[in-house]
C-alpha cells in the first residue's frame, strides 16, 4: 500500500532537485512523490500493470510473461524470482 509522504519529509531531495534542475519547488516535490509512489508499487501491482500495458500494445501472453519475468529483477527492490506460472496466477488468479 502506498504510504502518503508529505513533501516536507523529503526537503533535502526537493532542495537538490531545485538546485540541479530547472524545476520549481512545487514541481520538484511532485516529482519526488511520483517517484516514491512508483517504487511503492507491490510486485503484484507491477505485474498486473505491466501485463495491461503490454497487452494494450498488442503483445501476446507468451511474450508478456517472459518480458515481465525479465523486468522484475531490475526493480528497485527486486522480488523473489517468479515462474511464468506464478506470473499468470497473479494476473488471472
Amino acid at each position: 500500500m502506498l504510504e502518503r509522504r508529505s513533501p516536507s519529509s523529503h526537503d533535502d531531495l526537493v532542495d537538490h532537485l531545485v538546485r540541479s534542475t530547472a524545476l520549481q519547488r512545487g514541481e520538484a516535490a511532485r516529482v519526488v512523490l511520483d517517484v516514491l509512489a512508483y517504487f511503492d508499487e507491490t510486485c503484484e501491482e507491477f505485474v498486473r500493470r505491466r501485463h495491461r500495458e503490454l497487452q494494450s500494445g498488442g503483445a501476446v501472453n507468451t511474450e508478456i510473461f517472459e518480458r515481465i519475468a525479465a523486468e522484475l529483477p531490475h526493480r528497485a527492490v527486486a522480488p523473489p524470482e517468479l515462474s511464468l506460472r506464478q506470473l499468470r496466477r497473479i494476473v488471472y488468479g
